[in-house]
């Protein structure tokens, strides 16, 4: 039967594609970075600490990759993974749906820009790193980078609480506990590691509260991600 036989059946319309919704996905894209953040600067870090001569865990925070040689890439690690905060901040923001507070978004944002002001101030030297130093000076430069730090992990902290209070009232108790468990942990975790930063206690402290400061935003991320509406509608 020929195409021009009156008899012919018509083809058979293709399946029609759903318009995609631009901001949708953006904001599902932003919200991804906060996934990355975290494990990117502690692969990063740790690789680093593992191969610099004279670098000790126990001893050594990991800001202090960003003296010596190779130091630059520790700066480059810190400046690249707060603004993978601060992406994902936006996509806090810009996620509109009940139970999700502005302020929260905002306090990653401040972060984020937090974790880029320390990547660009270069902290002081500690004893035994880089080789041969023996620590004990201080500088604009060094006081900029703790301050830096700490206007991170705080912020941090207070996004934790901003979004677990929203989530409790949204009767989501567990999320909600957790969001405030992780507020407190990475605050008693800096404190504590900020006043005995020379010891090994206090080195713990600090990954305390920087590792659980980035799983929390990640688990965030990942819960925004899944509540936040679909590019392509309902699926």
């Amino acid at each position: 039967m020929s195409a021009t036989d009156p008899g012919a059946r018509a083809p058979r319309p293709g399946p029609r594609s759903r318009p995609v919704d631009v901001g949708a996905a953006v904001t599902r894209s932003l919200l991804g970075w906060g996934v990355v953040a975290g494990p990117f600067y502690l692969a990063v870090g740790l690789t680093l600490a593992l191969t610099r001569e004279g670098f000790d865990l126990a001893r050594h925070p990991l800001s202090a990759l960003m003296l010596g040689p190779g130091g630059w890439m520790q700066r480059t690690t810190l400046v690249l993974t707060g603004l993978m905060v601060v992406a994902a901040g936006i996509g806090f923001r810009r996620v509109a749906r009940a139970g999700v507070p502005a302020r929260g978004g905002t306090a990653v944002v401040v972060a984020g820009c937090a974790a880029v002001v320390g990547g660009i101030a270069v902290p002081d030297a500690v004893a035994g790193f880089p080789p041969g130093s023996a620590g004990g000076s201080v500088s604009v430069s060094g006081l900029v980078h703790l301050a830096a730090g700490g206007v991170q992990l705080v912020a941090l902290s207070v996004a934790a609480l901003a979004l677990g209070a929203a989530v409790r009232r949204a009767g989501r108790r567990a999320g909600g506990r957790w969001s405030r468990v992780a507020a407190v942990v990475v605050l008693v975790g800096f404190v504590g590691g900020a006043a005995l930063s020379s010891g090994p206690v206090g080195i713990l402290l600090l990954w305390c509260a920087v590792v659980v400061a980035y799983a929390w935003l990640a688990v965030s991320s990942v819960r925004l991600y899944r509540e936040s509406p679909h590019p392509e509608g309902t699926r």
